[in-house]
């Protein structure tokens, strides 16, 4: 009885300290963001001596908020956003517009399509709609996609590309991911972007765009999921130029000049409208 009572104890304090290292986690990234917007440069020694951790440590919150879009990874450190790039919507208003864009993008999938999804919070906003589905043939390189894949009532028929992990776009990357997607054809491919250069295609802040370019070969239709206040954002990574890209799907708070240069580049262009006010009324 004394051993169970210990084992209990043990139990609570473990998911205590769980709970706390998530809370100190979330601290440390939202202190570091603070910091590079005050400074405008922080190095990762002096992050590893502020907050008494390791540069391991460091280097993944930076990578975590480059990929959120709150700073920007340079050699020894980071660097705050210059302000053309930083973008910084109404609360709330961008996971209305994405949830949008995701209804506009699951009404394209058929039955029985054999699709990729990329890793991303864009496209896997759509992955809770699938589950009406059937027949469903699913690549990603994204563990979080697969396990939301894997939670749906039809569940499809899961691929992997497998490959080497990359800790900033928290997907698999690399040639052996390559050479897996190679081996198939797909319908369509969902893709996000941290940015769209109206005159080039998608950017990224990643400089890992091989398995994109790789993912858009091997579909018949490429279709980019982005939030207007994305269009226009210029990034110096090009991930796929215009002649790759056939849709792209965005909300409808998109310009109409911007939308006049998609639809002369050939794009077909769906702006899906917006539902979050007629939801608000119900």
């Amino acid at each position: 009885m004394h051993s169970e009572f210990s084992l209990a104890i043990i139990h609570k304090l473990s998911k205590r300290n769980i709970g706390m290292t998530k809370r100190n986690t979330q601290q440390r990234r939202h202190a570091i963001a603070t910091l590079v917007q005050e400074r405008g440069e922080v190095s990762v020694d002096e992050l590893t001596r502020r907050f008494a951790t390791s540069e391991v440590t460091i280097r993944k919150d930076l990578a975590l908020l480059e990929t959120g879009g709150l700073l920007l990874r340079r050699y020894g450190g980071a660097v705050s956003l210059p302000s053309e790039m930083a973008v910084e919507p109404e609360v709330g208003v961008v996971s209305d517009r994405k949830l949008d864009i995701a209804r506009a993008a699951a009404e394209r999938i058929r039955d029985h399509n054999r699709i990729i999804i990329d890793s991303g919070t864009t496209t896997s906003g759509m992955i809770p709609l699938l589950g009406s589905k059937r027949g469903l043939v699913v690549m990603t390189n994204s563990l979080s996609v697969a396990a939301a894949l894997r939670e749906l009532e039809n569940e499809p028929t899961l691929l992997m590309t497998g490959g080497t992990w990359d800790p900033h776009s928290e997907s698999f990357q690399g040639q052996v991911a390559e050479q897996v997607l190679r081996s198939y054809d797909f319908d369509q491919l969902f893709v996000g972007a941290d940015g769209i250069d109206l005159e080039r295609g998608t950017t990224t802040f990643n400089e890992l765009v091989g398995l994109s370019r790789v993912m858009a070969e091997v579909a018949r239709e490429v279709i980019v999921m982005v939030e207007s206040d994305k269009i226009g954002r210029r990034i110096p990574n090009l991930e796929l130029p215009w002649h790759n890209i056939h849709t792209l799907i965005t909300d409808d708070a998109l310009s109409a000049a911007s939308r006049d240069i998609i639809k002369a580049k050939g794009i077909t262009l769906i702006c899906a409208p917006s539902t979050s006010d007629s939801a608000r009324r119900k």
